[in-house]
């Protein structure tokens, strides 16, 4: 597959910076290329030179009047030879502008190359919007199932990646991940009722089956997820995604709210619920966004199908989203029952940034205050 190359070079110099110098001192390294310039002036903004090549690659030299200059470089990234000229043009610019700008120069920046359209996409943002490129070398499995695009990378470093339209859900590095989901081994699910809401991926139930627990019920409505994983992801999931039931598991493909409905109706209850579905929306208007809606019906009804005594988990956000991770924390004071909470971090490694996840406790009610309710829940985070 054809992929474009994207070189860039920056110098932020310590005086202002001599357009008519610059463009002069660096001409002759582009025509030794062959490369054709044309350039722009702005009275008080500066210059754009661009140059091109006859093979279709070419570099825009921008040059700002306060003393940034900046060099993108585009070329087709097949070509071995072409990279190697590329970077000895983009050695010969830093040599000559330290050269021009007579060793003032406060600051030279080469980033290593983005590749776009490539067959192997690297590049995924963080939750905080931050680009990563990630040491991606095999696309493992790419499918488009009704609800989502689903995507196995392998990384060097991680594993194979579950990526679900677009989002790095877990690797097969990340048990601390989902241990910390679980209550970071300090929960005894010894004959214990769990319900597992989403986690496709099979790490929750392969982690949870082994502590011996009475029923473990996995609500999941995208087949296709499971059918990647148990293949692909199998050093997170082991066997337990290989049948949807075994002797003390059984997974539902089905919507987990009708599940969950059907469940409050019936008056099952629950020692565990875990809410693997998604992370707390980065949208800062909850009344304008129809996840909020989505996250509140689900802990509310999570908390209909939830023993007295019982414990709730679910993730939170990247830490650095303070607003989004404060407005569920609002979310949580309108619930149709009171709740506390309080929060912990957890280092995953793929997400490559400080995850919150979240547990939740139940405590006796005040009888007296709870009339047609459940039992006040305390939220804790993991």
């Amino acid at each position: 597959m054809a992929a474009a190359r994207h070189s860039t070079l920056d110098f932020m110099l310590g005086a202002k910076a001599d357009g008519e110098t610059i463009l002069k001192g660096l001409q002759s390294i582009f025509q030794e290329q062959g490369m054709v310039e044309s350039v722009h002036t702005w009275q008080d903004h500066g210059y754009l030179a661009t140059y091109t090549n006859k093979n279709g690659s070419f570099a825009n030299l921008r040059i700002y009047p306060h003393g940034l200059v900046l060099l993108d470089f585009q070329s087709y990234d097949g070509d071995a030879q072409g990279r190697e000229e590329i970077n000895s043009i983009l050695n010969k610019v830093e040599e000559r502008m330290k050269e021009l700008s007579q060793d003032s120069t406060r600051r030279v920046k080469r980033l290593p190359p983005i590749v776009r359209g490539g067959a192997i996409d690297r590049y995924w943002p963080t939750a905080d919007g931050r680009l990563v490129e990630y040491d991606i070398d095999e696309v493992v499995y790419d499918e488009d199932s009704p609800y989502q695009n689903i995507k196995i990378l392998h990384s060097k470093q991680f594993g194979n990646i579950l990526i679900l339209s677009g989002d790095v859900n877990l690797a097969e590095s990340d048990l601390a991940y989902t241990r910390a989901i679980m209550g970071s081994g300090k929960e005894d699910y010894t004959g214990k009722d769990v319900l597992i809401l989403g986690g496709g991926d099979g790490g929750i139930l392969c982690e949870i089956v082994k502590l011996k627990p009475k029923m473990v019920t996995m609500v999941e409505i995208d087949q296709m997820v499971i059918d990647g994983c148990k293949k692909y992801m199998r050093k997170t999931c082991g066997d337990v995604l290989d049948n949807l039931k075994g002797d003390c598991y059984q997974v539902l493909i089905e919507d987990c709210i009708p599940v969950l409905k059907r469940y409050a109706k019936e008056g099952r209850e629950f020692d565990y619920v875990i809410n693997d579905l998604t992370a707390v929306p980065i949208s800062t208007s909850p009344e304008e966004d129809s996840t909020w809606e989505f996250l509140r019906l689900i802990l509310d009804l999570s908390m209909k199908v939830l023993k007295q005594d019982g414990k709730y988990f679910t993730q939170g956000n990247c830490v650095n989203l303070t607003e989004a991770l404060s407005l569920y924390e609002e979310q949580l004071g309108r619930l149709y029952c009171p709740v506390e909470f309080s929060k912990e971090i957890v280092c995953v490694p793929s997400y490559l940034e400080l995850y919150p996840l979240t547990m939740t406790d139940t405590v006796l009610p005040d009888q007296s205050t709870q009339v047609n309710l459940k039992p006040i829940k305390k939220f804790k985070s993991q």
